[in-house]
């Protein structure tokens, strides 16, 4: 390409020269016309003939076309000049852009050759060390060679010796035989088979005893077998349970934070009651709040709600209402990661969707003091050992002592005791008949008609009676504020109740758009009368009816 652009450089060139040479001669051959013309026309008129005017004339007008035929070859060589440097400057830029295109390609090239370098050096210093390593092992093998040579040659030399001592103690015990013979008048053969003899007279009486010790032994185990599976079952899988307890505290970073959580006249700790269901103590602990509430899931809400109002630093009533949402959802993300960790450790996979929730509600309940998802995963674990020493279908006996308890979790929302509940809601889902007759009789509500029922009401009953496991007072009390709520929230107009104060106190909020402040007030009074007709308690219960009116719109 280089080549082509310079002979097309030299053609150009030779060309402007040849141009140049042309103007040069025309302009010589020009000049004497010119001043022969001027002198003509200098001359004075009467020495001039016609002839010689002619002639004249005919000069000027030769040299007028020969003067238009140079202007016009001048022109000529003007374009061929702007066409010829026309194309010199395309070829220019023709050949910078190569020449830069070459220049990048070289650039590149010398990239990769330095990338290539530089991997070689690489794979060769990795070479040198392989070698290096392999050169040590070598030498290690070489010197482990030579200490097995050595190891081997000490063995041979040791195994000759183990081989002349054998030798000598045959030698020995041959000569000892050949005394013992001479002494006892008996040959080898003879005093074996005597004492083949007595050892089997010996064995045949000692194993007539020991048949009749195996007997007497079975007989006073026959009952205590049954008793020990029991109690290996409890032994097994006994678990501690945590005492119940209506309190839980919220540490605070600064006791500054109490009077912020208080708000101006209360105003924060009264929506923060009213939004939760809550019982808020503040008092004289250092760096501690306490939240009392008989329901546990009520009140591990709260708990996280307040933790996280107190992280955030943001305390108003909006914001109460947000958090207490989202803890809300964050308890009901626990409770299915409760069923699903608990149906894991029983062994169940194929539980319906629709119950796992249900089953998670459980972590917060509790029966007598005890944990009812807790019981659910012990009584599944006493019936599953007991079916697999009497010879059953322990997955069988394992769901149903897993979900005898399942009605436990709607019993505040379905009339009913929870065995029929529970029943209802594994026949809904599709469970087997075995299983939902063992969770309906479990409590003799329906004859026992399976050998599974009779375990799961065996296992209901090792894990509800083994010490430690339950506590009545707490059940009680806890029935009893559950049902002082059903008192207020079977009203019309009822939007929330909570019981407070561990039951001294009733908040009923109401609907403002159903209930007015008259008929609030009548409302107090009837919640008021019928708690005195149907409930037992010491002292006084307070019932106090909220209505609140809001007023909500957006700034765009």
């Amino acid at each position: 390409m280089n080549a082509g652009l310079l002979v097309l450089l030299l053609v150009v060139v030779g060309v402007l020269i040849a141009a140049l040479a042309v103007a040069v001669v025309v302009l010589t051959r020009r000049k004497p016309a010119a001043v022969s013309a001027a002198d003509l026309q200098a001359a004075p008129v009467e020495s001039v003939s016609v002839p010689q005017v002619m002639a004249a004339t005919e000069v000027d007008d030769g040299l007028e076309s020969r003067r238009a035929e140079l202007d016009a070859r001048a022109g000529e060589l003007t374009a061929l000049r702007q066409r010829t440097e026309t194309e010199y400057r395309d070829l220019q830029s023709k050949a910078d852009a190569l020449m830069a295109t070459a220049q990048t390609a070289r650039a590149e090239a010398d990239d990769e050759a330095r990338a290539r370098r530089s991997e070689l050096r690489d794979q060769r210093t990795d070479l040198e060390r392989r070698e290096q390593r392999l050169s040590d092992r070598e030498e290690r093998l070489d010197t482990e060679a030579r200490s097995l040579e050595e190891r081997g040659r000490s063995l041979d030399e040791l195994k000759g010796q183990l081989k002349a001592q054998r030798q000598a103690l045959v030698e020995v015990e041959a000569e000892q035989q050949q005394v013992l013979e001479r002494v006892a008048g008996l040959t080898a053969e003879q005093a074996k088979a005597e004492l083949v003899a007595a050892v089997e007279h010996e064995a045949k009486r000692q194993a007539v005893l020991v048949a009749r010790d195996i007997e007497r032994q079975a007989t006073r185990d026959a009952d205590a077998k049954a008793r020990s599976i029991v109690v290996g079952a409890i032994q097994r899988v006994a678990s501690e349970q945590t005492s119940e307890s209506v309190v839980s505290a919220v540490h605070l970073p600064g006791d500054d934070m109490k009077g912020r959580i208080i708000g101006r006249e209360g105003r924060n700790i009264r929506a923060f009651e009213q939004v939760t269901g809550v019982n808020v103590m503040i008092d004289d602990t250092p760096e501690s709040v306490l939240l009392s509430s008989f329901d546990p899931v009520r009140r591990e809400t709260a708990r996280m709600t307040l933790s996280e109002l107190v992280k955030d630093g943001r305390i108003h009533p909006q914001r109460i209402e947000e958090v207490h949402e989202r803890s809300k959802n964050q308890i009901e993300q626990q409770c299915l990661r409760a069923a699903e960790d608990a149906m894991a450790e029983v062994g169940i996979s194929d539980l319906h969707p629709a119950l796992v929730p249900i089953l998670g509600t459980l972590r917060y309940r509790t029966s007598y003091g005890q944990n009812v998802l807790k019981h659910l995963i012990e009584s599944a674990h006493i019936a599953g050992l007991m079916a697999a020493e009497m010879r059953l279908d322990v997955a069988q006996c394992k769901r149903s002592a897993f979900l005898h308890d399942i009605g436990k979790a709607l019993t505040h929302e379905v009339e009913g005791s929870h065995a029929i509940i529970g029943a209802d809601l594994a026949r809904r889902y599709g469970e087997d008949p075995d299983v939902v007759h063992a969770i309906e009789a479990h409590h003799n509500e329906v004859e026992v008609r399976t050998v599974e029922a009779v375990l799961t009401q065996a296992a209901d009953a090792i894990s509800g009676s083994r010490p430690g496991a339950r506590r009545e007072s707490i059940e009680a009390y806890v029935q009893r504020l559950e049902r002082l709520e059903e008192i207020a929230g079977s009203r019309e107009g009822i939007d929330k109740v909570f019981a407070m104060q561990a039951g001294r106190e009733l908040r009923v909020m109401v609907i403002p758009e159903v209930v007015d402040d008259i008929e609030a007030q009548v409302l107090a009074r009837d919640i008021a009368k019928q708690i005195e007709e149907e409930l037992t308690y010491p002292g006084q219960i307070r019932v106090t009816v909220v209505r609140e009116s809001r007023a909500t719109e957006t700034a765009r």
